[in-house]
């Protein structure tokens, strides 16, 4: 949904753009005239976007009301301005160079993306584009879809069949009960049923769900419904028989080849432009404190394998009076040092990693290595742990994106559920996409915080139900 907001708002831009710098005269042919302002138009489009894009304008769950919106779009027209009035005097034409120019591109901006999120809220809030969902379950996981969906405009939850959700929230308290079979005499219409229940054996209403299956309503497994919501896997409800005999997560040469193909080539480029950078870096490491310039640490890659992985240091040399078996560090930590504190807000401290990635011992994208020292507590506590290394490991990836740092055994569980998902569903349109992801969180120095509150400190099912 958010991909057709974009591709609307972008041919908005594009058109008014190409109109705005159409209406002044350019000189030289009409042909050359015509591709200059094309050109013109398509980079201030990729500008503005880019701008609304760093803003979060296009997670719809993030921006439900008019002030909201507005907030961002000037917040992205002060993250634009520098930009977007660069490319205006460099594009425009010459009677344009002036505030005037900017002051056009901004009302385009703030009036394209004012008007098209009132139209959009009020098209997903009709009838032929609403979900009208009942869930069955009284179950944390019942409870996690229920909060997923009430952040998304065009579902609205009708009923909690039988009162079988367990009423801890406000939000979820306020979902009527359903009387049984009311849907099947037509005074409930759902459009989509989702069973989130435990223990389906005897207590699934078969007969009423074959009822409403043929009457065209979607019947949808709570587990799947919270998968696509989330992106991340509920790693209580996986048996070891679905993680062996599944094809999703057997590996895929394709993708093996493509992916492989693409940390090369960015790799090497990395390494070539940023060079300059790395030297700078460099030097303001070894003058900001005492210490070697990298710090070289054994990591856990693919099938097991421990690798050498490299980063700029951040913190202090540990003396002899500190102990030297912290698991986690914190942004607080009084060991991070000056330089390092603002290498670690922008990730630069990663770009080493460049190397390990042209040794091939990781890929740009994948399940982030973890040390060697805590490779079995990490084995012995979180399920399925072993299954992250299925992949070559990546300096990001979508637990990065997603989540952003850990610091205790809870959050590396939580991690887990996303290096998971990212396992099941990896493609190179989804690499593609924690790239874009990490130019995001990299450019604004952003610290991702968890898009679902929800962590299992309970499971969703039964342990005894986890068997295969």
């Amino acid at each position: 949904m958010a991909f057709a907001v974009l591709l609307i708002e972008s041919a908005v831009f594009f058109v008014v753009f190409s109109l705005l710098l159409h209406t002044h005269e350019t000189s030289g042919s009409v042909l050359l005239g015509r591709i200059t302002e094309s050109a013109s138009a398509l980079v201030l489009t990729v500008c503005c976007v880019a701008a609304l894009y760093y803003s979060d304008l296009y997670n719809l769950s993030k921006v439900r009301t008019f002030w909201t919106c507005l907030v961002r779009v000037f917040r992205a027209c002060v993250v634009g301005m520098l930009p977007i009035g660069l490319l205006l005097y460099a594009t425009l034409p010459d009677g344009m160079r002036d505030w005037q120019g900017a002051a056009a591109a901004f009302v385009v901006m703030i009036t394209t993306v004012l008007v098209s999120r009132t139209l959009w809220y009020h098209l997903m809030l009709s009838r032929p584009f609403t979900e009208h969902v009942v869930v069955l379950g009284k179950t944390l996981l019942a409870q996690a879809v229920i909060a997923e969906l009430q952040t998304r405009p065009n579902y609205r939850i009708l009923y909690d069949y039988q009162g079988r959700l367990n009423r801890v929230s406000k939000d979820v308290s306020s979902i009527p009960k359903l009387p049984e079979r009311r849907w099947i005499d037509g005074v409930i219409r759902p459009t989509r049923i989702v069973v989130a229940m435990n223990e389906r054996r005897g207590c699934v209403p078969v007969e009423m769900l074959l009822d409403a299956k043929r009457q065209g309503i979607v019947i949808e497994d709570g587990i799947t419904l919270y998968e696509s919501l989330t992106g991340k896997l509920a790693i209580e409800t996986l048996k070891p028989s679905h993680l062996i005999f599944a094809p999703e997560f057997s590996i895929s040469l394709l993708h093996s080849w493509t992916g492989r193909g693409l940390s090369l080539f960015a790799a090497t480029l990395g390494v070539v432009f940023c060079a300059p950078l790395l030297g700078l870096i460099a030097v303001l490491v070894k003058l900001d404190s005492p210490g070697p310039i990298l710090f070289v640490q054994d990591r856990v890659g693919k099938d097991g394998r421990q690798f050498p992985l490299m980063k700029f240091r951040t913190m202090a040399p540990i003396d002899g009076s500190r102990s030297a078996q912290s698991e986690w560090v914190k942004d607080n930590d009084d060991r991070i040092t000056r330089v390092g504190r603002w290498l670690r807000k922008f990730r630069l401290d990663e770009l080493p990693q460049l190397l390990n990635v042209l040794s091939g011992h990781m890929n740009l994208v994948g399940p982030r290595p973890h040390p060697a020292s805590n490779y079995q507590l990490f084995m012995t506590n979180i399920p399925f742990y072993a299954f992250r290394s299925l992949v070559r490991p990546g300096i990001t990836g979508w637990a990065q994106v997603r989540y952003g740092y850990a610091n205790n055994l809870a959050e590396e569980t939580e991690k887990m559920r996303y290096d998971l998902y990212y396992i099941k569903h990896r493609s190179l349109g989804l690499d593609l996409e924690i790239l874009l992801r990490t130019t995001k969180v990299v450019a604004l120095g952003r610290e991702m915080k968890p898009e679902s509150e929800l962590v299992a400190s309970e499971p969703f099912f039964d342990e005894r139900n986890n068997a295969a």
